[in-house]
């Protein structure tokens, strides 16, 4: 691939910010998008990084603007466009959720194609755009789409399903001059470059403080985001690499990991105490679901008392990604907690 700038959008992201050090500390020259750069001083965590005063400029992307990644992708090899919104509950699913992700998408894959530099773009999707809700008996891979999820039932699921196939739409014009790579992580924890609290990383704040009453029958499908960073910079440096790729690494049950975090010494904030674990607890869970907003409980109804199965070994085997322990990517993103400040030290 010849030499020349590598944008990534939404740099200032969890995963975004995570790439752009991954990639500083490779050698490549990185141009990243961000919201505004109207605030001095917002961005330290990314100009502070090794090998950021010589090789990362950031430049200001709005998502659904046209052409405003145009000046951002210009010049540029390749493009990883991460930028989307993450939430499961908001307003209005499809002015929140839908037309952010998609519009978004397509705004930095036209650029792209005017760029007429771009090789590959590596598009960070989600194995939402996979599965809606676990199958007993099926394990899901690249070849499946999610073709239940809607504006009422997992809708966050619903634009990313959306975001990636205008993606893979746009690709088919044999035109536009670069090929395109999807990177469909699962959920994503670990240690933030930003202060800013991740959505994925807040499940972890909730069991330590106290805001999940009760153990669940749930199972959180895990991958670290540093190798998420890593995955995207495989799929942009393989020359074979092309498709899907699910980044998964191992599913642990809510149970799991309160059981590991009273074992590392974490026993004494206030995690769940009550187990509702069991077929009745099951139901017990899914009526309390109704008290919650929308996009909350949807997933539950969905995912509670539900083992979700992937194969990933397309991403190992074709890319070579290893992936860290997860037990020690649930630790890692406790300190990290504790050292951005989103979770107090226990009392001595």
């Amino acid at each position: 691939m010849n030499n020349g700038p590598i944008c990534v959008t939404g740099a200032s992201g969890f995963i975004g910010a995570q790439i752009v050090a991954a990639l500083l500390d490779k050698g490549y020259q990185v141009r990243g998008t961000v919201r505004s750069l109207s605030e001095p001083g917002k961005y330290d965590f990314l100009t502070s990084l090794p090998g950021a005063d010589e090789r990362l400029e950031l430049v200001e992307g709005q998502l659904l603007t046209e052409g405003s990644y145009d000046d951002a992708v210009s010049g540029c090899t390749a493009v990883f466009h991460v930028a989307s919104p993450y939430f499961l509950d908001v307003e209005d699913p499809q002015r929140d959720l839908v037309d952010p992700a998609v519009e978004g998408t397509l705004n930095v894959l036209r650029s792209c194609a005017k760029a007429n530099s771009v090789q590959r773009v590596v598009l960070t999707s989600s194995v939402t755009a996979i599965s809606d809700e676990p199958v007993e008996g099926k394990v899901f891979s690249e070849k499946d789409w999610n073709e239940k999820s809607t504006l009422t039932r997992n809708p966050y699921y619903l634009s990313k399903v959306k975001a990636e196939k205008a993606a893979w739409e746009f690709a088919e014009d044999k035109d536009i001059g670069f090929d395109l790579v999807v990177i469909n992580p699962s959920l994503v924890i670990g240690p933030s470059l930003s202060p800013t609290l991740s959505t994925s990383n807040g499940t972890l704040r909730e069991l330590l403080g106290g805001g999940i009453p009760a153990l669940f029958n749930l199972d959180y499908n895990l991958v670290d985001v540093r190798d998420v960073a890593q995955a995207h910079i495989l799929a942009l440096e393989n020359p074979k690499a092309s498709g899907r790729y699910l980044c998964f690494n191992e599913a642990m049950s809510m149970e799991e990991i309160v059981d590991l975090l009273k074992r590392e010494g974490y026993g004494g904030y206030p995690l769940p105490k009550m187990n509702l674990c069991s077929p009745l607890g099951n139901g017990l869970t899914k009526i309390l679901a109704y008290a919650q907003p929308q996009g909350t409980r949807s997933f539950l109804h969905t995912h509670v008392g539900k083992v979700m199965l992937y194969d990933n070994s397309k991403i190992q085997q074709e890319l070579g990604l290893t992936f860290i322990p997860v037990e020690q990517s649930v630790l890692d993103t406790v300190s990290d907690l504790l050292q951005w400040g989103h979770l107090e030290p226990l009392s001595v």
